[in-house]
């Protein structure tokens, strides 16, 4: 969604006349769109922001601007500790960022823009970071309410854009030469219940599969507790939508998921797993997995271990808790140790790695196809199969954003390699 936004910031400045470069020096406006979601990402802004202080100095008539989710939520923080920082907008001010930037080249003062709810999401408005693929949002926002989780308060509510407009989106995109399409939403599997006239998510992925032309489809991300028969059956049966589901566990505890407000069990959890691995053939399952969450102890942990063993995630995105100010686990007792927590990590990476190595291994000798992305390392292309596994391999420059059969050659944890046939 942040990669999204970034694309439509780039289609509202060349509208104005302005042109990216590679360069920073040769810039006269810096834009960092920010998130939020880990602390990390926070530090990193104000890393980024520090190092723009004497480059500021030396060409005064620099407009930096930051904006994104951690300017929604720490807008004067930011106004106050960075008074070099020209433009501060929110997630529902990206519309008005040219306006903004002619407001403060006219009177050479400091804007801080953010309204504090909305929907500022226009569909055919975008600049394409790909000329193959696209994203398309399909909602705005979350109800969900994950006690750990800032998104809600710097997105706002669940809001979904109408499926005509998604349709047409895709329809026009595809006619353009895009031929894998990624749908976006904080939750796609509620998508349609706020509208006038309810639609649900399988239905919105249904119509969008039979345009002619349409390769690829993927979506992210599904959350557990909303996730149907009906979408499972739905990708089993339709060849152009990825076998790839995206389903974050955060922990396998009950107590644990309890805490985050997760509204679903460990045993619930299984059962979708199994329910994918069993309709969907050589499904894909990606999760993302938080350790040391306030008030989690070593039992609670080993249920985590337990369900990356049984499911056997073919990747896991994992990370430390990380506190987040305006949450409602900011008032959770936290009696997990720094020095604890980072070896619940270390021991959950290198199962899961494990696992990651297993599942790639077994594919070893097939020939799948691949959408070639673009140059990886050592003049590597570097493409994606179905399953969203990257593979390197050997390979001229006009394969490009074409589709190509490719016989995987090795494996390793978070790559495989190929020779193409």
């Amino acid at each position: 969604m942040n990669e999204f936004d970034s694309e439509r910031i780039a289609y509202l400045l060349d509208n104005e006349g302005y042109f990216a470069t590679e360069n920073i020096y040769d810039c006269d406006i810096v834009i960092i769109n920010t998130c939020a979601v880990r602390e990390k990402a926070e530090n990193k802004l104000y890393g980024h922001i520090g190092n723009l202080k004497n480059f500021k100095t030396a060409k005064p008539g620099l407009i930096i601007c930051v904006g994104g989710c951690t300017a929604q939520n720490l807008k004067e923080k930011i106004s106050k500790d960075f008074p070099y920082v020209d433009i501060v907008f929110g997630t529902h001010n990206i519309s008005q960022l040219p306006e903004l930037i002619l407001k403060k080249i006219k009177s050479n003062k400091n804007i801080c823009e953010i309204k504090e709810k909305g929907f500022d999401c226009i569909l055919d408005k975008f600049k394409r970071t790909y000329s193959f693929k696209s994203y398309i949002p399909i909602s705005i926002g979350c109800n969900n309410f994950c006690s750990y989780c800032i998104v809600p308060y710097v997105r706002g509510r669940e809001i979904s854009i109408k499926p005509e407009e998604i349709y047409k989106t895709a329809k026009r995109l595809v006619s353009e030469g895009i031929i894998e399409i990624m749908l976006l939403g904080q939750n796609v599997n509620s998508y349609g219940k706020d509208l006038d006239k309810p639609i649900t998510f399988s239905h919105l992925l249904d119509k969008i599969s039979q345009i002619e032309g349409l390769k690829r489809i993927r979506f992210m991300t599904s959350h557990p507790k909303d996730i149907s028969a009906e979408l499972i059956n739905i990708i089993a049966d339709t060849p152009n939508i990825m076998n790839h589901i995206h389903l974050p566990l955060q922990a396998g505890s009950d107590k644990v998921l309890k805490m985050m407000n997760r509204n679903y069990t460990k045993e619930y959890y299984l059962e979708i797993a199994n329910n994918i691995r069993s309709v969907i053939k050589n499904s894909c399952i990606t999760t993302d997995i938080i350790t040391g969450f306030p008030g989690e102890e070593r039992e609670d942990f080993d249920h985590t271990l337990d369900v990356v063993k049984k499911v056997r995630f073919n990747r896991a995105f994992t990370f430390i808790y990380s506190k987040r100010e305006g949450t409602s686990a900011c008032d959770l007792i936290d009696n997990v140790s720094k020095k604890e927590k980072k070896e619940w990590f270390k021991e959950l990476v290198t199962l899961q790695n494990q696992i990651s190595l297993e599942e790639n291994q077994k594919i070893v000798g097939e020939c799948l196809e691949v959408l070639v992305e673009g140059k990886g390392k050592k003049n590597f292309l570097e493409g994606r199969l179905e399953n969203n596994s990257v593979v390197n391999f050997e390979g001229t420059s006009d394969l490009i954003g074409k589709l190509v059969n490719v016989q995987i050659t090795g494996a390793k944890s978070f790559y495989l390699t190929g020779k193409i046939l």
